[in-house]
């Protein structure tokens, strides 16, 4: 935001430097990015000279040799001169020998075509004052011959460019940084004088404009239109030219300079019709039609959507609500009557709009970050003001107010001690109602309060719309008493002792171990589509991740799991010809139970088929590896998923491939895993090459930690153990873990005291040749150990042949010799 000093002036009164000015503004919470310094630089030798003389150059057709009089800085001087804007008797800016010029040009006396020249006569741009460089500057206003020529032009201006932060968008207007130095300083803050009260008399001009609607108030709450009859559209004054200039802006003429101007001064965004251009004399504010068309003021034609607010005439759109008018209905020299828009549009669908266009503009950077509604009026009245006053004509009816800015009624109730506790240091209670003064926060009541100090309820006007509770008033004081006032003191942080999140150890951990398994971590989106969800969770589950009011349509649900963001990296990693086929994520998901959307801490990995070339290559992923990883990450957890029964997966439930996938646990226990091959066909829709098989594990963070303690020494037998192995047969549909479960039971009771089962696991599974059809033969490894002994055979194959007894009397198992 550029903001010029002599516009500041205006309305505060400003006697400190720029280097003050600079300071004040970064100490009231703002940024000056850069000063511009606009007008003549200092320029000494150059003078007012009289041209006194105007000779045809000798030797050259398009210069004139002229005596020109400076008077008491040196006389008459010959000067070559190569303008053809001047005559006799003008009077001009001279440099005399010595004089250095913007750019360093340095004048000294010189031949030009073999005649001598004194100096040289200057044109604006030659001293930096304007762009001009068509011909001398002349000074019309005759000044003394001889005065310094910085004496004689006008005086430049300082112009700040400020960094005004979201939350503060009432300073996006002069009027906005004035009150915040009128603060600073101390200074009264004046404001500009309306003469215009929105009386329109008695003229109706019905010609000119019929009627407003606004079919989409929820977008538009407040629309005011006023016709302006009778003006003179042409150049702006000088003096408004200047200011524009100054900031950045490019003059037009004086009804588009004054809107301009006024958005500037005030922040609020508005915009002249040339009323005649109106299709029916009617403005509707409605939302524009799907493939509906307009050509904006820069040129181009744009396609608009049901989404986009519009202005319109009977016809057709005019304007883009809240960014830019259309090239159809804006003034031109020929505009005799006008129709001035001051409106209030929600920022949120003049955002929209923006992005979705590609166009942004002053208009559209205000309504985005917030304007306020209840200064509307203020502002449109100024301008029918200046209208009125450079332009001409007369303000007419009809006039319309549509809509209406909601009532405004803010108190923060604010103690004394209640500051000074929050500061850390003590305020005194006057500096701290002179801060509120300064800034516009009337005081509407003051109470002692035995315990508190004095309470004070301030009332907050409209356009600070960032203050709504106590703490935001200790900003606003410690702002205008100045926080180089801190008293220095010694910094006391006493040292506290605590545990680190479980959620935070959790995710260390897991991360460590996948890592060192030459996993890539990858950080993805917490927001996915809405289309991604139906095949992991219900209708209504993905009913309730979506948002209120997504920025982007690909983002608008949270995350139900963190495989498809990891499914979304290795689609990236393999498009590239990057070999990362082991990726790895942590991060929070909303897990479904019983028609609830539970938060949860996860960890998810996938690992994708490795078609590196390479001179030995790895073993290729199976369900068995990826459930030795599920497994590690749950110890993480404090839950051993050895022990924890695994169910199939049936069907393409979550994206799994069944008869190549397991769950286990439940998220009534707090947690739950799954892991194994993801559908192939889902893998393929996606994009990604080959096969994927991936896991992830999901615990509610009150859960983490509960199963988790500390590890104790416990001693363990060094003597040998003694193996058997025991083939059973089984039905082929019998899952292997209920066997081992059944077998390890069994086993433990036949053991008893005597020596314990270390361990059972099955090492072969077997189909076909001398089985029957449908069995298939199981091969389990028993390991049998005593703490205080070797184990022997005498000891060891009675308990053997009672586990093979007890396991065909209970199970109706065979045992395959």
């Amino acid at each position: 935001m550029k903001i010029s000093l002599n516009w500041l002036k205006d309305y505060v009164r400003l006697d400190a430097s720029v280097d003050e000015i600079c300071r004040a503004v970064t100490f009231l919470g703002f940024e000056v990015e850069q000063v511009i310094r606009t007008g003549a630089p200092e320029l000494s030798h150059v003078v007012v000279g009289e041209v006194l003389v105007r000779d045809k150059h000798p030797n050259a057709d398009k210069l004139s040799v002229c005596q020109v009089d400076v008077g008491p800085a040196g006389g008459v001087k010959t000067i070559v001169c190569g303008a053809q804007n001047y005559q006799v008797g003008d009077r001009v800016p001279v440099a005399l020998p010595g004089a250095v010029l913007p750019g360093n040009f340095v004048i000294k006396q010189s031949k030009i075509r073999g005649q001598s020249s004194d100096g040289m006569m200057c044109s604006a741009k030659e001293l930096g004052v304007a762009e001009d460089a068509s011909g001398l500057l002349i000074l019309t206003d005759r000044p003394a011959l001889g005065t310094p020529i910085n004496a004689v032009l006008p005086p430049g201006d300082v112009v700040f460019d400020i960094e005004v932060t979201p939350n503060r968008p009432d300073c996006l207007s002069h009027l906005g940084i004035a009150r915040e130095l009128a603060a600073w300083f101390r200074q009264e803050l004046v404001y500009p004088e309306e003469k215009f009260n929105g009386d329109t008399g008695t003229t109706v001009r019905s010609d000119l404009l019929k009627s407003v609607e606004v079919e989409a108030p929820e977008d538009c709450p407040l629309y005011t239109a006023h016709v302006i009859a009778g003006v003179k559209v042409g150049p702006s004054p000088a003096w408004l030219q200047e200011r524009l200039t100054a900031v950045g802006l490019r003059p037009i003429n004086n009804i588009v300079d004054i809107g301009n101007y006024v958005m500037l001064e005030y922040g609020q965004p508005m915009h002249a019709f040339d009323a005649r251009k109106l299709g029916g004399q009617r403005i509707v504010v409605r939302r524009a039609r799907d493939g509906e068309k307009i050509t904006t003021l820069d040129g181009k034609e744009r396609a608009l959507n049901s989404r986009m607010l519009v202005i319109a005439d009977e016809a057709r759109p005019v304007v883009i609500a809240g960014i830019m008018g259309g090239e159809d209905s804006g003034v031109s020299e020929a505009t005799t009557d006008l129709v001035l828009e001051v409106a209030h549009f929600k920022r949120q669908s003049v955002r929209w709009t923006s992005k979705r266009l590609a166009l942004a503009s002053d208009s559209s950077y205000r309504y985005e970050r917030g304007v306020d509604p209840h200064t509307a009026l203020e502002a449109a009245y100024r301008a029918i003001d200046l209208i009125l006053e450079h332009a001409g004509g007369r303000a007419v009816g009809p006039s319309f107010k549509i809509g209406g800015e909601a009532p405004w009624q803010r108190e923060i109730v604010v103690t004394h001690d209640y500051i000074c506790e929050k500061l850390g240091f003590e305020i005194p209670e006057a500096d701290m109602e002179t801060a509120f003064r300064a800034l516009e926060l009337t005081i509407t009541r003051t109470e002692p309060t035995p315990a508190r100090g004095t309470a004070w309820t301030v009332n907050i006007p409209s356009w600070r719309d960032d203050l709504d509770r106590p703490i935001d008033l200790v900003e606003e004081v410690l702002r205008i008493y100045g926080t180089e006032k801190i008293p220095a003191a010694v910094v006391q942080s006493p040292g506290l002792v605590g545990d680190d999140d479980p959620v935070m150890v959790f995710n260390r951990r897991v991360t460590d171990y996948l890592v060192g398994h030459d996993f890539h971590e990858c950080v993805n989106y917490t927001l996915r589509p809405a289309a991604e969800l139906r095949g992991w969770v219900s209708q209504t589950a993905a009913a309730e991740l979506a948002l209120a009011n997504p920025f982007v349509e690909d983002q608008s649900h949270l995350r139900p799991t963190l495989v498809l963001g990891l499914l979304d990296t290795l689609r990236l990693n393999q498009s590239r010809g990057v070999p990362a086929t082991r990726l790895c994520e942590t991060g929070r998901v909303f897990v479904e139970r019983n028609g609830q959307n539970l938060e949860c801490a996860a960890v998810a990995f996938v690992m994708a088929e490795d078609t590196a070339r390479r001179w030995r290559q790895r073993p290729a992923a199976d369900f068995y590896t990826v459930k030795h990883h599920i497994e590690a990450l749950a110890v993480a957890a404090g839950i051993d998923l050895s022990r924890q029964p695994l169910v199939p997966v049936v069907g393409s439930y979550n994206g799994w491939q069944e008869g190549h996938s397991a769950a286990a646990g439940e998220m009534a226990h707090g947690w739950g895993a799954r892991f194994g091959l993801l559908n192939l066909a889902m893998v393929k829709s996606l994009g990604v090459e080959g096969k994927v098989y991936a896991g992830i594990f999901v615990i509610l963070p009150e859960k983490l930690g509960a199963g988790l303690e500390r590890r104790r020494y416990a001693d363990f037998s060094l003597l040998p153990a003694s193996w058997r192995d025991l083939a059973v047969v089984v039905d082929a549909a019998t899952p292997a873990e209920e066997v081992r479960k059944t077998l390890a039971k069994l086993a433990r009771a036949a053991a008893g005291s005597r020596f314990v089962l270390e361990n059972i696991a099955v090492f072969d599974v077997y189909q076909g040749a001398g089985l029957p059809e449908g069995k298939k033969s199981l091969a389990f490894n028993l390991v049998f150990r005593a703490p205080d002994r070797t184990l022997t055979d005498e000891e060891v194959n009675p308990v053997f042949q009672k586990i093979q007894d007890d396991l065909v009397a209970a199970t109706g198992y065979a045992i395959r010799k």
